[in-house]
């Protein structure tokens, strides 16, 4: 009898509650670390290595990109499939602007209010006040973007361009893998980039790199059957993960600790640093890969543990992935700005770490209700 063909993932049944789980998460960490100072982000994956919760973002972007619209090009055509596609482009840009809007006048509120200029300096808003019609038409270019509002026009960006890599990518994925990474590779050795504002910036994630890392989840969505040639060697495999992981552990934790850094030998030190995050250096790449590997042989698309009640508040997060990450953005200043008034106390981390997510979770909770309370059509 002959075995059946295992389905890819973009034509599997059902819904992947780990897309959910770890997209929510990945928002979770997001947050944390966007609080500066915050002894609560401990908790996420930045400081145990090189890559941190903005790799794991996009790619279970790209990942989620391939299953929402391949079907529809399958069955609709390609045309439908770049409409919807340039409808949720559309949908993140206005959540952009949006954002940019509400994050710009909370802190111009509090900085007259508190009489603090240099807040607006901390959040890169000068190019604001010195030239406000240049900065606000900059702004809706997606070239002017203050702290922290950097991954919307990165993802704006890379969903874009999909509709003339999706057909490419259900037929010959890996021709479109191949001429992400020549891409990639490219960018980094003629540094190329995006122009920002001020004249004298670049994009914060540079999407001519980002982009390997969200193709790298389109193209699994497609071959994941197919990678069972790695499992014949899972074993060395793991092994060369486990490795590289604690290593970059090592060297993350000697950013923090004067006795680790004295450790790393200093012809290690010049041939790693810097650890470029604008153009996804190689180290970031690799550690992700290894994280990736990893956890796919932990949890599989059935863990009973992805359907538990106590993870629903981060898989809701997940499923309102665009809702979150702006409510997300917006508590990180706030909290910020709290943290700062009470002189960056420990209860005041943690305080603001707990309510933020809850806030999240809450707001998550409210959009699925509205979600799935709305009227159905009916068909004739």
């Amino acid at each position: 009898m002959n075995a059946v063909e295992p389905v890819p993932p973009y034509l599997a049944p059902g819904r992947d509650l780990r897309l959910d789980f770890f997209r929510g998460l990945a928002l979770w960490f997001i947050y944390l670390d966007h609080v500066p100072e915050n002894i609560v982000s401990w908790i996420t994956v930045r400081n145990y290595g090189f890559s941190d919760a903005t790799e794991i973002f996009v790619f279970i972007s790209g990942y989620t990109a391939v299953i929402a619209y391949s079907r529809m090009m399958l069955k609709d055509g390609w045309l439908r499939a770049s409409f919807r596609i340039y409808r949720r482009v559309w949908q993140l840009y206005v959540a952009h602007i949006l954002l940019f809007v509400a994050f710009t006048a909370q802190i111009a509120y509090v900085s007259i209010a508190r009489d603090t200029p240099q807040l607006i300096e901390e959040m890169q808003l000068m190019g604001l006040g010195q030239n406000p019609y240049r900065a606000i038409l900059e702004a809706a270019l997606l070239k002017f973007r203050p702290v922290n509002l950097d991954v919307l026009p990165l993802y704006i960006v890379l969903l874009a361009a999909f509709p003339f890599a999706l057909p490419g990518l259900l037929r010959w994925p890996w021709a479109v893998l191949l001429a992400s990474f020549g891409l990639y590779v490219a960018s980094n050795h003629f540094d190329w980039n995006l122009p920002g504002y001020p004249d004298d910036k670049v994009w914060f994630f540079n999407p001519m790199a980002w982009q390997v890392i969200f193709y790298c989840g389109a193209v699994l969505a497609v071959v994941a059957p197919r990678l069972e040639v790695f499992d014949r060697r899972r074993w060395s495999t793991t092994a060369v993960a486990l490795v590289y992981l604690a290593s970059a552990a090592f060297v993350a934790m000697s950013w923090h600790y004067n006795a680790l850094e004295r450790l790393i030998p200093d012809w290690l030190a010049r041939q790693i640093y810097p650890i470029d995050k604008t153009n996804l250096d190689i180290l970031r790449l690799l550690h992700f890969f290894a994280l990736a590997w990893l956890t796919r042989l932990v949890v599989r698309r059935d863990a009973r543990f992805l359907s538990w009640r106590i993870f629903l508040p981060i898989r809701r997060c997940g499923e309102q992935s665009l809702q979150i990450f702006c409510v997300g953005t917006f508590l990180a200043v706030t909290a910020q700005i709290i943290v700062a008034h009470y002189e960056e106390s420990i209860v005041s981390q943690i305080f603001v770490s707990l309510a933020g997510l809850v806030v999240m979770s809450l707001f998550a909770f409210a959009a699925h209700r509205i979600k799935h309370s709305a009227p159905t059509k009916v068909r004739a």
